[in-house]
């Protein structure tokens, strides 16, 4: 197994600085990436401008310093041709065609292509999709879903612990207003289990929305219900059992339909440690009482008068809210799960809150050095008009509605393109790009910027889409069952790169390790679509310009389409996309 060139070459590069310049410099930053112009070869090193003011040297000697120092390791002679210095000290390095047809040869036997496991593997938590209960799922928890179990995906891939977590919203004021509602207009939805369908709920749960927001004394009423709740009292605890079974069956349905794993911890599990976050905040002097109320006044953060801005930690009720309850979260991750990395997939509005989350721990030194807390926020997705996404009727669109759309669409294509297919290949096909194709979608945007949901684009053969990925992968098991190949037993160490077309599909091929390093260390899947997208594109303009099955060196282009094939079916793995072998 091996790790990125990119990876390798920031190695060798830092340890080349520090045997020139003295290991004062051992931690100065490489400055390595990618060539953007492959007239000047694959990678660059440009670290010897930056250096060059600290030692008061020319840019092309101080280059010159660190090649002489990466020579001194021969086996960088193996990757790399020669380098070359070009302008103010930029260090350019060509992969060698002998070291590329050699790494081919190592993905090629390799389940995962050659890409080796990390040394020290970290125990991550990533806290993703986190619906709320007597809610359906709606196309905002889609984002939150699909991006989490990716990075949750790409972190396993890499040898990390990771454990996934649904944070649901299972507790707190929702539930004494539905229990308060209930109780008057339906007492055997608190009392008998299936009583009501859950569509039904979802509009019980509004109606007593709209109550809450209106009647004072409702209102008071369904806040004493919340403390009785935490408190234990019998009936609205039955109630509740009752609330989140029903909830968590349709959660499930959604879950199977998109291939998500996700072990659920809600809010409720958090409750038995409420009061220690309250204690330990006091003992910090960190606490401070506000209007009755217990509170952290916050570094940084002020009200519109211009006075610091009080978290709200234990209400004047006695209840508590969601921000103990994250609190209480992070603090448990760290001390009773051992996370060393913990990560929340939530919208972006929810980044103020989190940044005051995380200020609190720190303050409160419950986050050590070792251990890194990172907010992963996400836009919304916007209709055709530019406005949230939502129905005709201006209800928000459901994530199970949506999902059965896609799903139609793909099946009516499948029956204008293969009538005379089977049902079931038929329904297997349309399930694969239904899903695949609202998947890709959302994970090839930049995370952070609101997207327009087109079904017409994102089920489109040409572009950036799932189904361009997916004809790719069939495209060369195509080519196998044309000219009858079995791929596993083709001669790997025969791959000869001898045409540009086949040394540009090469590169990107050893660059897939790399575009995997970039999201697990961002966070940002788009990366790995971006990667995948241009691989498609330069594999149909290698197999648009070079002969395989008729050619000279039949074994050796079999080979280049047989690595991309497992490269296309483990990158769409990783954003959780599953490929087929025909369409």
């Amino acid at each position: 197994m091996t790790t990125s060139v990119l990876s390798d070459l920031k190695i060798r590069c830092s340890k080349a600085i520090a045997a020139a310049f003295g290991e004062e410099y051992a931690k100065y930053d490489p400055a390595v990436a990618p060539s953007k112009d492959a007239k000047f070869g694959d990678y660059q090193c440009n670290a010897a401008l930056g250096l060059t003011k600290k030692l008061k040297q020319k840019p092309q000697d101080v280059a010159a310093q660190i090649i002489a120092n990466l020579h001194a390791d021969g086996s960088i002679n193996e990757i790399f041709e020669a380098p070359t210095i070009a302008g103010a000290g930029f260090i350019n390095l060509k992969l060698k065609l002998s070291y590329l047809e050699m790494q081919l040869a190592k993905m090629q036997k390799s389940d995962r292509l050659a890409i080796a496991t990390v040394d020290q593997p970290d125990r991550i938590i990533v806290d993703f999709s986190s619906p709320n209960i007597a809610k359906e799922m709606h196309v905002g928890h889609l984002r939150s879903t699909i991006i989490g179990d990716s990075i949750a995906r790409i972190l396993e891939f890499q040898g990390h612990e990771v454990l996934r977590l649904n944070h649901v919203g299972d507790w707190g004021t929702q539930f004494g207003m539905l229990i308060t509602y209930l109780r008057e207009v339906y007492p055997d939805a608190l009392t008998k289990a299936d009583a009501i369908a859950i569509g039904d709920l979802v509009e019980l749960y509004r109606k007593a929305k709209k109550r809450f927001d209106e009647d004072e004394a409702f209102k008071e009423t369904s806040r004493a219900a919340v403390v009785e709740l935490q408190a234990g009292e019998s009936s609205a605890k039955q109630a509740w059992l009752l609330l989140c079974e029903q909830s968590r069956r349709e959660f499930q349905k959604i879950y199977d339909v998109l291939n998500i794993q996700v072990q659920e911890r809600g809010e409720s599990f958090y409750n038995a440690y409420l009061a220690d976050v309250v204690t330990d905040l006091r003992e910090t002097g960190l606490l401070q009482e506000d209007q009755g109320a217990l509170c952290v006044f916050l570094e940084g953060f002020s009200n519109k008068d211009g006075q610091p801005l009080p978290l709200i930690i234990q209400k004047t009720d006695g209840g508590y809210n969601y921000a103990t309850t994250d609190l209480a979260a992070l603090r448990y991750r760290i001390r009773e799960d051992r996370a060393t990395r913990i990560i929340y997939v939530t919208d972006i509005g929810q980044s103020g809150h989190f940044t005051q989350v995380f200020q609190v721990a720190r303050r409160a030194n419950w986050i050590p050095e070792t251990v890194q807390t990172t907010h992963v926020p996400f836009g919304l997705v916007m209709g055709d008009d530019g406005k949230k996404f939502k129905t005709r009727s201006g209800d928000t669109v459901s994530l199970k509605s949506l999902l059965e759309e896609a799903i139609a669409r793909a099946r009516a294509d499948i029956e204008t393109r293969n009538p005379e297919a089977s049902e079931e290949f038929k329904q297997d096909v349309a399930e694969a790009v239904g899903l695949g194709a609202v998947k890709y979608a959302d994970l090839s945007q930049n995370r952070t910027s609101n997207y327009i949901f087109s079904f017409d684009k994102m089920l489109a053969l040409q572009g950036n889409t799932a189904p361009y990925m997916l004809y790719a992968y069939v495209r060369v098991k195509g080519i196998g069952r044309k000219g009858e190949i079995d791929f596993a037993s083709l001669n790997v160490d025969a791959v000869r790169l001898t045409t540009e077309p086949e040394i540009i599909l090469a590169k990107h091929l050893l660059q897939f390790a790399e575009a995997i390093d970039a999201v697990a260390e961002e966070l940002f899947p788009n990366r790995l679509c971006q990667y995948l997208f241009e691989l498609s594109q330069k594999f149909n303009q290698f197999f648009e310009q070079c002969p395989v099955l008729q050619a000279e060196e039949r074994v050796s282009r079999l080979s280049l389409c047989d690595i991309t094939a497992k490269t296309l079916k483990l990158g769409l793995n990783l954003l959780g996309i599953r490929v087929l072998e025909r369409m």
